[in-house]
């Protein structure tokens, strides 16, 4: 008979004598967190019917190696202080580390509020990634040039936002993401569901996927959470400088994101599938170009 994954030699004797696997046994025997269609359709409309608090509660008790990527918009600071209060007051409280991908790029307004933000839930951990080998802008510009967003856009968005992602995600061993995404944002985020799994496993979270920028300010504004001084002026959604503008009256808050661009998303949230494409292209790109030097240079080219 075919020994089964569960009923093997690795599995201590309790886990044996019940005849299942546990928490407290071999690792081995057990599969990393996952959903079958069916059951990620019924917990996200269970979901949609919950307070932030609500699914966040879910998410921690549910949810291991959960993390929340932040680049310090309105929502995801929602996200920090209801996170904090349930720390402070509930059995739960376990902190929830942040992920801040730091571009190079930032407005001076947005590096002050995360200082602020630093000071305001010390409790909190924050994990800043940078594109690879540069610390400073002035690394990265001559290693890639001045305005590599407009001459190497996909590049740009790989090397500034994707790769520090994946980065982090490897590095943190991150099973799950809290994101400050909402469906009135606009943009591709208009069907958003509470719960995501992106095509490498992630699972990604939208614990305020249901409300509106007002919902969010009134929240912000009742419990004094710190926020973007740009806020004040007229943006409502903010990244790097060179890719954001104001919004104007009846526009959709991302509309100041890549001004006049098809593009409504950073990278971070777009397939993974696309950037293994990207690369793949990136790579033939080079070898195609070695292979001409070599031919110029009169080398013989090996099969």
């Amino acid at each position: 008979m075919a020994s089964s994954p569960i009923y093997d030699e690795k599995l201590e004797h309790a886990d044996v004598e019940s005849g299942y696997a546990s928490g407290s046994g071999s690792e081995d025997s057990l599969p990393d967190l996952y959903f079958t269609k069916p059951h990620l359709k019924y917990i996200n409309k269970q979901l949609s019917r919950l307070e932030p608090e609500e699914i966040l509660r879910w998410c921690l008790i549910t949810l291991p190696n959960l993390y929340q990527t932040t680049a310090f918009g309105l929502t995801g600071l929602v996200t920090v202080d209801i996170l904090s209060k349930i720390a402070a007051t509930s059995p739960l409280k376990q902190q929830t580390d942040l992920i801040f991908l730091d571009t190079l790029y930032h407005f001076p307004e947005t590096l002050s509020l995360v200082d602020r933000v630093r000071a305001r839930y010390p409790q909190t951990k924050l994990h800043v990634y940078k594109p690879a080998g540069t610390e400073t802008v002035e690394e990265f510009i001559a290693k890639y040039g001045d305005r590599f967003w407009e001459t190497d856009e996909e590049r740009y968005d790989w090397i500034a936002k994707v790769e520090p992602a994946q980065r982090a995600y490897r590095e943190l061993n991150v099973k799950a993401v809290l994101t400050g995404r909402r469906r009135s944002q606009g943009g591709k985020r208009g069907d958003l569901d509470i719960v995501e799994i992106d095509d490498a496993g992630l699972i990604k979270i939208n614990p305020l996927a249901n409300w509106s920028f007002k919902d969010v300010q009134a929240y912000i504004k009742q419990h004094d959470v710190p926020y973007n001084e740009l806020l004040d002026r007229g943006y409502k959604s903010v990244g790097d400088w060179h890719s954001t503008q104001p919004v104007a009256a009846g526009e959709d808050e991302r509309a100041g994101r890549w001004k006049g661009q098809a593009k409504t998303e950073c990278g971070i949230h777009n397939k993974r599938s696309r950037y293994a494409q990207f690369l793949m292209e990136q790579e033939q790109k080079a070898q195609a170009e070695d292979l001409a030097k070599a031919l110029e240079n009169g080398l013989t080219i090996g099969a």
